[in-house]
């Protein structure tokens, strides 16, 4: 049986991770770093099994690749396959599903402190040797907040919505919550989307992106935030109107941003965020530390362990 890894440098920073943990599964494995699109086909070849990250599957990909079973997938994620076209040909899809909730909620929080804290303003002053300069033995130029009692709106409550959440809580934070489907007895206030964006001192993004998300963070939407309210997504670029948030970042309409996602990755040049005003863009690395990116391998490794057995979990079609 043949194995074929379309972009296993997705999942690896400097040999971190190895693919050594497929061998049992294979008679053969080619291991490809990334693949173009165009390349798909030719690489996947005759090969039953397929793991990818974000190499898109298309119908025409399969239609070349006959022998073709099973699509693994190093992500949540799935929209790079054709589900109904695999789904026809009788190929099983299995995606890897909450492996990086507790690192996405730490990211949150990394960003919600380099606001309120202004680490990196401080660690400058004292490098450019201005503390040593200081009349009193406190020096603290650059505003800085408590999280405690500033008002949290999650949108989105899902597994990272609420670990999210969980860490706000010992923040002392209040915590608000606006969500497609409102669970039995919630924890939290349920909000529509309109008080979320209204009542937030800071508003973070948990949800998927689909027709109703689409652009959900708008003109109209940050307008109604109050000037010192900070947005923070981690959950796909799509979410937010870049132009529109650019607009209101440059003109002082909140406070500021913080984004590990954007329309397009990686990063387009001339997007309108690179060089607006207090925006933090960090290059979707939520997922990324070295304990995840394990769980995440450990999670694809027995999909395919399970699908070879006879029973696969994690199928998405």
């Amino acid at each position: 049986m043949r194995l074929v890894i379309l972009d296993w440098d997705t999942m690896t920073a400097n040999g971190d991770l190895s693919p050594e943990c497929f061998r049992p599964f294979a008679s053969e494995i080619d291991c490809y770093g990334l693949t173009r699109p165009e390349e798909a086909a030719e690489r996947i070849g005759d090969a039953e099994l397929v793991l990818c990250n974000k190499v898109p599957i298309t119908k025409a990909v399969m239609d070349a690749c006959p022998n073709l079973r099973y699509i693994g997938l190093f992500a949540t994620g799935y929209n790079n396959v054709d589900i109904p076209a695999a789904t026809a040909r009788g190929i099983r899809v299995c995606n890897a599903g909450s492996y990086s909730t507790n690192a996405v909620a730490q990211l949150v929080f990394a960003f919600m402190l380099d606001h309120f804290c202004k680490l990196p303003l401080y660690n400058l002053d004292v490098r450019q040797g201005k503390w040593c300069k200081s009349p009193t033995f406190s020096c603290f130029p650059f505003p800085t907040m408590e999280l405690a009692g500033k008002t949290l709106s999650i949108i989105g409550f899902g597994s990272i919505g609420k670990a999210v959440a969980r860490i706000a809580d010992a923040f002392g934070m209040q915590v608000l919550v606006s969500t497609r489907t409102v669970p039995e007895n919630p924890p939290y206030p349920m909000v529509t989307i309109a008080e979320a964006f209204a009542r937030a001192d800071v508003l973070t993004l948990h949800c998927p992106l689909t027709e109703e998300t689409k652009e959900l963070v708008n003109a109209i939407r940050l307008g109604s935030m109050k000037p010192s309210a900070i947005l923070i997504n981690t959950s796909r670029g799509g979410v937010v109107a870049e132009h529109d948030l650019a607009d209101a970042l440059n003109n002082n309409v909140i406070a500021g941003a913080y984004l590990d996602v954007l329309q397009q990755e990686p990063m387009s040049p001339d997007t309108p965020l690179r060089h607006a005003k207090n925006c933090v863009i960090t290059p979707h690395i939520a997922w990324a530390p070295l304990e995840t990116r394990q769980r995440l391998l450990q999670i694809v490794t027995d999909n395919l362990e399970h699908f070879l057995a006879g029973n696969p979990q994690n199928l998405v079609n």
